[in-house]
């Protein structure tokens, strides 16, 4: 099992599809990746000798930000825009859409579930006002 910055890769898969569960690597990034390390991205991940991995090693060492270097950077990044009171931090404090989508109709992700706004339950509407069968109906002023 190739174990590259930390994580180990799954042994089935194909190098260049492997290489993308590196947190900060994706598909473009993976084949720059396997061309400065000269490795080709058809082999599987079990089929690679350990010269392979360890240009792969240091390919990713010297050239790529990734996992919790680059986690923390990014975390870094956001903190500091809500410090600075940004636009874009005060979304992110009020777990809002941060990139300009809109939230009238969608964002549920971000959201979180609805809450219901303006529709009282029958129950509850007859507590409020009053209503038969509440404390308040049988009293006399």
């Amino acid at each position: 099992m190739a174990r590259i910055a930390g994580l180990d890769l799954p042994p089935v898969k194909r190098v260049d599809i492997a290489l993308t569960y590196i947190y900060g690597i994706g598909r473009s990034n993976a084949r720059v990746l396997l061309e400065k390390s000269k490795v080709e991205g058809a082999k599987r991940v079990k089929d690679l000798s350990e010269d392979e991995i360890g240009r792969i090693q240091k390919t990713i060492e010297d050239n790529f930000k990734v996992e919790g270097d680059l986690r923390g950077e990014v975390a870094g990044n956001i903190k500091r825009l809500k410090e600075i009171s940004a636009y874009r931090g005060l979304r992110h404090i009020k777990g809002l859409p941060v990139r300009g989508q809109r939230t009238r109709s969608n964002a549920r992700t971000k959201r979180g579930k609805r809450k219901t706004v303006g529709a009282l339950r029958k129950e509850i509407r007859a507590k409020l006002e009053g209503g038969p069968g509440t404390a308040e109906s049988g009293k006399t002023q």
